[in-house]
């Protein structure tokens, strides 16, 4: 079925003079390297076309891996095959305008919400969107071009989404795929460096969740970084939520999260979720969210839910340890 759809994928792309490609909302490494990495594989293969990634929001830590292009017209839209990567459900898709293209791909590898699209390839067992891409190069790579450009940004999303290829979702097929990028050269160093290194100011910030971190009874971490916080040290959205990552190493404890409160009218608090060995998505399905197993996202509207959600999610890991061994 995969070797199929990828070979209409393929002869849909040859077939357009124009693409439009599109992600999700509150871009990653993944769902940005994905675009940039099968857009600079398009252009690397067929420099006649046109191939436009509109997108409406971007982040700032992945400035290194280029701009994105400015909007075209709605009659450009209507002629052209769009591709969405990374993204499960269409409320998700960053660029509304999606909806314009005359045919539409979805390609994504999280639990899948939505059958958008009229060509659909989900393999949610991948760690990444961009080990999709990978692979849907090495299935053509006669006839596909694989440049430094799109290695350069399809590592970095493979990079970013299986934790430097630590999470339970890396297999040998993960390791191959990377090898095809590295094979074509990448600068690792400079790579690593713009994703990791961090300012004085940034670390200055992480001691700070460490004095103010939580724990529920059941183990699970957690902190709340308000506007105040926010402020204090001079973070954006993104930082505050990259935090998350700051919880991952503490024993007896496997589902940790941070909550961010965004300061808009509706009051919302974005939740980002983390776990090992226990799946958690069911729990931030439950609170406007969705994700993979062991790392989703979801949205709260208020103290009170907050506190329910970490009720719901402390007696979701209280009963997987009760009935599981092995979670150190």
């Amino acid at each position: 079925m995969n070797k199929e759809i990828k070979q209409k994928i393929f002869d849909k792309i040859q077939e357009y003079d124009t693409i439009i490609l599109f992600r999700h909302v509150r871009p990653d490494g993944d769902c940005t390297g994905a675009t940039k990495g099968l857009q600079a594989i398009i252009k690397a293969t067929w420099p006649e076309k046109q191939v436009h990634l509109v997108a409406s929001e971007s982040a700032a830590y992945l400035a290194f891996l280029g701009e994105e292009d400015p909007d075209v017209s709605d009659e450009v839209y209507a002629s052209a095959l769009g591709i969405v990567l990374d993204t499960a459900s269409e409320n998700r898709i960053s660029n509304k305008k999606y909806t314009l293209c005359k045919e539409l791909i979805k390609i994504d590898h999280h639990i899948p919400l939505e059958n958008y699209g009229d060509y659909i390839w989900v393999e949610e067992e991948r760690s990444s969107c961009c080990e999709m891409v990978v692979v849907f190069y090495e299935t053509f790579r006669d006839r596909l071009i694989l440049n430094q450009e799109a290695a350069k940004c399809l590592y970095t999303g493979m990079v970013t989404d299986s934790g430097r290829f630590k999470y339970s979702g890396v297999c040998g097929d993960t390791l191959r795929a990377a090898a095809t990028l590295l094979d074509v050269g990448i600068d690792t160093d400079t790579l690593y460096a713009n994703l990791y290194l961090e300012a004085y100011g940034y670390l200055k910030f992480k001691a700070e969740i460490y004095r103010r971190m939580e724990i529920t009874e059941n183990g699970i971490a957690y902190i709340y970084v308000d506007k105040a916080m926010q402020e204090e040290f001079n973070l954006s959205l993104e930082q505050a939520s990259a935090c998350v990552g700051t919880l991952d190493s503490i024993r007896d404890v496997i589902c940790w999260m941070v909550f961010i409160e965004n300061g808009d009218a509706e009051g919302s608090i974005r939740v980002r979720l983390r776990s090992r060995f226990v799946a958690i998505n069911t729990i931030a399905e439950k609170y406007h969210g969705g994700g993979h197993a062991c790392a989703s996202g979801a949205t709260v509207y208020s103290m009170e839910e907050m506190q329910a959600l970490l009720k719901d999610a402390d007696a979701h890991v209280k009963a997987y340890k009760d009935t599981h061994e092995g979670w150190l």
